[in-house]
């Protein structure tokens, strides 16, 4: 990718003041600006919203849990499909003229799903609303992976900038962990209070307002559009060089996915033992709570860990906690486990995409930062299902198998990249 190194102003940043140059976080803010954090922040919180406020609608206006599943599901799939294609327009023509457009339309998008979900026209067939929540999860807009192409631009090059990434990235994964806390509390609070349909409207209008302001805030300048070179040995390099070690970090967050899938779904089924399903999500915010503050945790870290050592030994970490999810026969006890096992994950989330940013070819930033957010969705997709058929078999236990199973498949990408030995980030010399 073409970086163009600026402040958010469109001056280039100089390394002459401590703010700057340590590494932490008053350096970010000089870097992109106070008003970046919130912007960034909300923009983010619709895509948390839409596959549990569609699973909201549809259920209730259908009666059937398994139509809203169905309908998230295929929210997901367009998202996993999607969010490659907005990465991949993004890093050719431009953060601004993708972002604005694909908000648009996203939101028009959403009204319709609400339109017709709800049953407020008549003789709606299944199958359109279906397409409509597909084109929905296709649409959404990928703040969060969009902005972690911005700070990688916006370091690179600085004397101190590969540990004003990290600590960029670490803030990233905090803020999507909140973000997919609140985003579905806020649907539920929303929507049992008020109406099924005001999480939807609500997300369509953060959208609509917040996304274009994101598009458009200063610090987009620092990503130049990619233009492709007609050398035919920049491609065969693409291909000898990265996407093994691309393939690899993908992998890793599917596994990351099918971990929360399936941890997820074994909390619910825990939780029913105990008569009362729906604090399920309560115990999984458990997971989220340490998982966020582990990823800040990760901008102190010694420097000299290399990033896959760092991605395996987490891993290798997270596969006895999974296990030791076997354990808990109580509500509180299975909260302490579940608040040990996000302590490894936030970490390996940061370095994974630390990692997806050095292993990107030139000028596929944004497509790689979007495949490795869609990995994450089609992760929970498999950890949901996975784990939901062995709940229904055998109960919770085998639910939290799949958990361990996916910490395995975590460790052994993570060793296989160590393996592969290092790759200098793309766009350094």
């Amino acid at each position: 990718m073409n970086h163009q190194m600026s402040s958010p102003a469109g001056d280039a940043p100089t390394e002459t003041t401590d703010a700057a140059g340590r590494g932490n976080f008053r350096g970010l803010l000089e870097l992109a600006g106070p008003g970046f954090f919130p912007l960034a922040f909300f923009a983010r919180l619709p895509l948390a919203m839409l596959t549990i406020g569609t699973l909201t609608l549809i259920s209730t206006a259908t009666g059937s849990y398994a139509s809203g599943g169905v309908a998230a599901g295929v929210v997901g799939i367009g998202s996993a499909i999607g969010a490659p294609l907005l990465g991949y327009a993004a890093d050719r023509w431009g953060q601004r003229l993708v972002l604005v457009p694909a908000a648009l339309l996203h939101a028009l998008v959403v009204a319709g799903l609400i339109v017709t979900g709800a049953g407020l026209v008549q003789d709606v067939q299944a199958p359109l609303v279906m397409g409509i929540a597909f084109v929905a999860g296709a649409t959404c807009p990928q703040v969060g992976p969009l902005a972690r192409v911005r700070w990688m631009a916006l370091t690179a090059g600085r004397r101190r900038g590969r540990r004003e990434l990290e600590t960029a990235l670490s803030y990233e994964s905090t803020v999507d962990e909140l973000t997919f806390v609140m985003g579905p509390a806020l649907v539920g609070v929303l929507a049992s209070i008020v109406a099924p349909w005001l999480p939807l409207a609500l997300a369509a209008l953060l959208t609509a307002a917040l996304v274009p302001a994101f598009a458009v805030h200063p610090t987009a300048r620092a990503v130049q559009p990619h233009r492709p070179s007609t050398d035919p040995a920049s491609g065969a390099g693409w291909v000898r060089g990265r996407i093994i070690r691309v393939g690899l970090c993908v992998l890793g967050m599917i596994g990351m996915g099918t971990l929360f899938g399936s941890v997820s779904a074994g909390a619910v089924s825990f939780a029913g033992k105990f008569g009362d399903a729906s604090a399920g999500g309560l115990l999984y915010a458990a997971l989220g709570l340490t998982s966020a503050i582990a990823a800040l945790s990760v901008s102190v870290w010694p420097r000299g860990w290399a990033q896959p050592v760092r991605w395996a030994a987490c891993a290798l970490l997270l596969v006895p906690l999974a296990l030791l999810l076997q354990v808990p026969d109580s509500i509180g006890t299975m909260i302490v486990f579940l608040l040990m096992i996000g302590l490894p994950i936030g970490p390996i989330m940061v370095t994974i995409f630390t990692v997806g940013g050095d292993v990107a070819p030139v000028g596929r930033m944004g497509t790689v930062m979007t495949m490795l957010a869609s990995g994450i969705v089609v992760g929970t997709a498999i950890g949901n299902g996975l784990a939901g058929i062995l709940a229904d078999g055998v109960g919770p236990h085998g639910a939290f198998l799949v958990a361990a199973g996916a910490a395995v498949v975590l460790f052994l990408a993570g060793a296989v990249t160590f393996a592969l030995g290092r790759v200098r980030r793309a766009g350094t010399p």
